[in-house]
């Protein structure tokens, strides 16, 4: 067990959870989105995409993402790995027609949602809605959707805990939460998030370097 992982433990011991900083991801972040895809085991892949997806459809999915047309958040640990990955696609509103009669704006947004099993019960899956959601607002999206199997409980929680409309059929959920419009504090909000977690994701890096070059340097025994 590393030596973060035991002290992610020990701070759930005592009751008192890490601060969960979200970032947007961009292409420079695609390496380590790969990392953490490949990691999930089977159950968790299936989970995340509705079916065993093997190694090199995952990295296929990975290199396809387009970052300039829909929005990808994650949650880095200590050492720069990304604990949490939610992918917000935007699609024309016809090309989901269950939300035909949910809204009337041109755009709607499928969110898709992975955790290490590290980090569960941290509460990186809800923070990842939770940013996913103010961005649509922002972007003028009124209905967030969420496609998953029944037995996705973590989804499931999500979706309840945010008071999404959930409907089930045939071992699959639909879900969708109408969004309020943006307003100046939504902005501010979001601005003010993804500058912290830049500043604090800088911080681990500096602080990863500066570990690498302290081991770097040679040991001098004394007599």
């Amino acid at each position: 067990m590393s030596s973060e992982t035991k002290a992610v433990g020990a701070k759930q011991q005592h009751g008192d959870k890490p601060a969960i900083r979200v970032k947007e991801l961009s292409e420079r972040d695609r390496r380590r989105m790969l990392m953490h895809f490949l990691a999930l085991d089977e159950n968790d892949r299936l989970l995340r995409f509705g079916s065993i997806l093997p190694d090199e459809l995952i990295t296929r999915y990975v290199q396809r993402l387009d970052f300039t047309r829909d929005a990808v958040f994650g949650v880095y640990d200590n050492n720069l790995a990304l604990l949490g990955v939610g992918h917000l696609a935007f699609a024309p509103r016809e090309a989901l027609p269950v939300l035909s009669s949910a809204t009337l704006k041109e755009r709607v947004a499928e969110f898709g949602v992975s955790v290490s099993a590290s980090a569960r019960g941290m509460g990186v899956g809800s923070k990842l809605f939770e940013r996913a959601a103010i961005h649509c607002r922002n972007e003028d999206i009124d209905t967030l959707y969420m496609h998953c199997l029944s037995s996705n409980q973590t989804m499931m929680h999500i979706a309840r805990k945010a008071g999404m409309k959930i409907h089930r059929e045939h071992g699959e959920a639909d879900a969708y939460l109408k969004l309020e419009p943006a307003d100046p504090l939504s902005v501010l909000r979001e601005a003010m998030d993804e500058q912290v977690a830049t500043f604090d994701y800088s911080l681990k890096a500096n602080t990863k370097a500066a570990f690498k070059w302290w081991n770097r340097l040679p040991r001098f025994r004394t007599k």
